[in-house]
């Protein structure tokens, strides 16, 4: 819906800045977008009912009762239609009137940067931030490679026992990684791997492969084969069809591939949690879970860690973000 009306061409030619664009032209053309937005996630929120049904029943002592689910026992069970109709009402304004007032959407009082400096020496985050930009950068890359390896000799070469090799990738996209932390660790303990870096960016350049080789397949099985022909009867090898001619016809998808498998690499926890035990070859993700303990938790410093850990991933959307945008739209136009 936000990509309604952002129509800005008319404000760059009159020499307008970005803010002048954004507050004069964006906003104002899609302020309907806007409100549907917030009303549709509002209603949402507001709703809840089934969870609570199901899992708690409101319970225990009431400590899980929302008002979805008060109303229901106020109609139902007690008869009190006005009484719970009157209480929902009055907790749903409430609610709304201290999130504006002096809940999570109220301005803030200063800018405190006690807890980034607090965060970043007591887990050496610089340290931490190398290690997952490495993860993340080799196994996106390696990942992207095996695909369209992959996808290559699926979609284009055509190669015998097809759908099995697409129902095994599927099958590999739907097991859950907690079926592979034990055959994963018993295997980079016998072959010396355990605790290197190298080990998770094997495992994980395999993982997102099966991600990434059936979309892929797909879409390199309807590559033009007049195309290949053609390169074919010039003289070129498989080998050449494939880097000279498919990849660079292929690159807008390559690149989506590229920037999810970052991200996805970079939010990864649980076998970076069981694969890299020492302090040196820990990622962010790791990183976060120290600052928990079983009594006592530091909600300022767990903030500014969530900060931290989120901020390089959305900076390297935004960094390849038309890349992004190119790959979703060569999937969209024939």
């Amino acid at each position: 819906m936000l990509s309604v009306g952002l129509e800005r061409e008319a404000a760059e030619l009159d020499g307008a800045a970005w803010w002048r664009r954004l507050w004069h032209v964006t906003l104002p053309q899609i302020r309907p977008e806007i409100y549907v937005v917030l009303l549709w996630y509002t209603i949402a929120a507001l709703k809840v009912f089934g969870a609570v049904y199901v899992l708690t029943k409101g319970g225990p002592g009431g400590a899980t009762n929302v008002p979805s689910y008060f109303s229901l026992q106020n109609f139902f069970q007690t008869t009190k239609v006005g009484y719970g109709s009157a209480v929902s009402t009055v907790l749903t304004v409430l609610i709304l009137a201290l999130a504006l007032a002096n809940g999570p959407l109220s301005l803030p009082d200063g800018l405190y940067l006690d807890g980034l400096k607090d965060f970043w020496q007591r887990v050496d985050f610089g340290q931490k931030l190398v290690n997952s930009v490495l993860l993340s950068g080799s196994v996106a890359v390696f990942a992207v490679v095996l695909s369209v390896l992959n996808a290559y000799a699926i979609g284009i070469g055509r190669i015998k026992g097809r759908p099995w090799v697409l129902a095994f990738f599927v099958l590999a996209n739907m097991l859950p990684q907690e079926a592979l932390v034990y055959p994963v660790y018993y295997l980079s303990k016998e072959a010396g791997l355990y605790d290197t870096r190298l080990s998770v960016i094997l495992v994980f350049t395999v993982i997102q492969s099966a991600s990434g080789g059936y979309p892929l397949s797909s879409v390199l099985g309807a590559f033009p084969k007049e195309v290949i022909k053609a390169a074919r009867i010039d003289g070129a090898n498989k080998w050449r069809v494939l880097w000279r001619v498919v990849v660079p016809a292929s690159r807008p998808t390559i690149g989506v591939l590229l920037v999810f498998f970052f991200i996805w690499t970079w939010n990864e926890f649980l076998l970076p949690l069981v694969m890299l035990i020492s302090n040196d070859n820990q990622t962010v993700s790791v990183a976060l879970g120290v600052l928990q303990g079983q009594r006592l938790m530091d909600a300022t410093m767990t903030n500014a860690a969530a900060l931290l850990g989120v901020l390089p991933a959305v900076l390297f959307f935004l960094v390849f973000q038309r890349t992004l945008t190119r790959g979703i739209a060569v999937g969209a136009v024939k």
